[in-house]
């Protein structure tokens, strides 16, 4: 995906009059910028007049980043990953957010404990929805509503609460790369904007189970659980992956059916995938500095140096001997031999 910088875009909020104190609101914008990451851009709207707040987040922390500064006391917030892994912790509940998840939360004042790992690029899009947004557009829904999204429409943030990680799709992963660099004249934008974030909600704030699930519903959704469980599968045995025959037994299904679904859900092969995660993989052991070339691929599964540095080559855009690529002005340079 395309990394241009993105521009702040104003979201009208006025300046409190001279010897006036704010307003205070329940619903709370984000963190005061300065304690928010290098990277992070507001792209479209503002919880306390919009109702909803689109935000871009690009940095690569030395240490462990207190992801919560970023979170909206008061919000519903949809995160779509792109890049890097997080954590979101609500009393023995966690979400655990990978590569290309999305997942969403409710957050209430110090009640979730969040962080990104160091030492990787992270590199996400978050969607923070106010009770009143949401209430306006989906109380009148059929009783579908995720039971979290269904609570937060009656209740508000009482209590917090986390939703379930799913799998970006190759569309859904699409939808976010628009969504951080919009198609549209800047007069069209909210317009634009507001329709793709009602996109989202119909995509990811639905649920049907039992009598009342449609049988193609039925199916995707086990399509999805069962490409979910190949990607878990493959991220937890890189270096020694399973075969496919191993595979469809593990997730309960014939081979051949396993590889149509895969490469359909996915827009690649089962061995393609498992290439580009060993990749990324690979990727983040050299930009570590712990790793040289001859370990990286060693721990991702390669014996064959020669093949290690193609496939890189041909996932990464760079041969990983010069990998990470040199900043300009910098003395930064590759990997170690």
């Amino acid at each position: 995906m395309p990394d241009s910088t993105i521009d702040e875009l104003p979201i009208g909020r006025s300046k409190p009059l001279p010897g006036r104190k704010p307003r205070a609101s329940p619903l709370s914008e984000a963190t005061a910028p300065e304690r928010m990451p290098e990277g992070w851009r507001r792209l479209y709207g503002g919880l306390g007049d919009l109702g909803l707040s689109v935000e871009w987040h690009d940095f690569e922390p030395a240490t462990s980043f207190e992801w919560s500064r970023c979170f909206h006391p008061g919000s519903l917030e949809l995160c779509l990953n792109l890049a890097g892994e997080g954590c979101i912790q609500c009393g023995t509940r966690s979400l655990e957010f990978a590569p290309a998840t999305s997942g969403f939360y409710v957050c209430k004042e110090n009640d979730l404990r969040a962080w990104r790992r160091p030492g990787a690029r992270h590199r996400f899009l978050t969607v923070g929805f106010s009770p009143r947004f949401l209430r306006d557009r989906l109380s009148a829904c059929d009783g579908a509503l995720h039971p979290l999204v269904e609570s937060f429409v009656l209740q508000g943030a009482r209590p917090a609460g986390l939703g379930e990680i799913h799998r970006l799709t190759p569309e859904q992963e699409r939808w976010t790369a628009q969504l951080a660099h919009p198609p549209t004249v800047q007069a069209a934008r909210r317009l634009w904007y507001e329709g793709k974030v009602l996109q989202l909600m119909a995509e990811f704030f639905f649920t049907r189970r039992g009598e009342d699930e449609l049988f193609c519903d039925r199916q995707k959704r086990l399509a999805r659980e069962r490409v979910d469980r190949v990607v878990a599968i493959l991220r937890q045995r890189l270096a020694e992956p399973p075969g496919l025959d191993e595979i469809g037994r593990e997730v309960g299904c014939s081979p051949f059916h396993l590889s149509r679904t895969f490469s359909r859900e996915m827009g690649a092969t089962i061995p393609q995938y498992l290439r580009k995660l060993r990749m990324e993989r690979a990727a983040e052991l050299l930009r570590s500095g712990k790793y040289n070339v001859t370990e990286a691929a060693l721990e991702v599964g390669y014996s064959s140096l020669s093949h290690f540095s193609q496939a890189f080559c041909q996932t990464m855009g760079c041969c990983p001997a010069l990998y990470p690529p040199k900043a300009p002005g910098s003395g930064r340079t590759g990997a170690r031999q």
